[in-house]
């Protein structure tokens, strides 16, 4: 039996799902992914900044996160920073235990994410610039119908360690597409 895919905003209740993720994952797999282990916040500091995101009207969000569910279950988060509303936003992609990774579940999350920032967040373009050497991140982004940009060396986030990043890009219009081909 296939496994049932959700996307819904993030809630007060699953601060405490993504403040575990960062602060309680194996260090290997954050450096995997890019992340500094010295620029992790604080609990505290999570939270926090979490629940500021929660308060704030959609055209004044810094950061914007969905919770990705399997059967009911939060397994992952997707959020965007750097938001210009009606414009763009830089999306992020995380699934939080090993056992939901490279199973193909990313795919479909991801695209069932795309409404919530294109018609909530009024974007023109999403971009996401995963470490190049993060394969997982990169082939789901093609998958679902992102351009390939460029490589570059970056520092691509306030956790990250400066690092080569592939970036990727989806157009309103690549968005449309995508959207109308789930209903066909």
């Amino acid at each position: 039996m296939k496994a049932s895919l959700e996307v819904r905003e993030l809630q007060a209740d699953d601060i405490s799902l993504i403040a575990d993720y960062w602060l309680k994952s194996d260090p290997d797999f954050l450096v995997s992914m890019g992340v500094d282990l010295q620029k992790l916040p604080s609990r505290e500091g999570l939270t926090h900044m979490l629940t500021q995101q929660l308060k704030a009207p959609m055209s004044e969000k810094m950061t914007y996160a969905l919770i990705w569910l399997v059967d009911g279950t939060p397994v992952g988060h997707c959020n965007v920073n750097n938001i210009q509303f009606g414009q763009s936003a830089y999306m992020h992609l995380h699934l939080w235990q090993s056992a939901t990774r490279q199973q193909g579940m990313g795919t479909e999350l991801v695209k069932k994410s795309l409404p919530f920032f294109f018609e909530n967040l009024e974007l023109h373009e999403l971009y996401s610039e995963p470490y190049a050497l993060n394969i997982a991140p990169n082939k789901t982004l093609e998958k679902v119908g992102f351009t390939f940009e460029k490589r570059y060396v970056t520092v691509p986030g306030s956790l990250n360690f400066e690092q080569e990043v592939n970036r990727w890009k989806l157009t309103r219009s690549d968005y449309q597409r995508i959207v109308a081909g789930q209903h066909s």
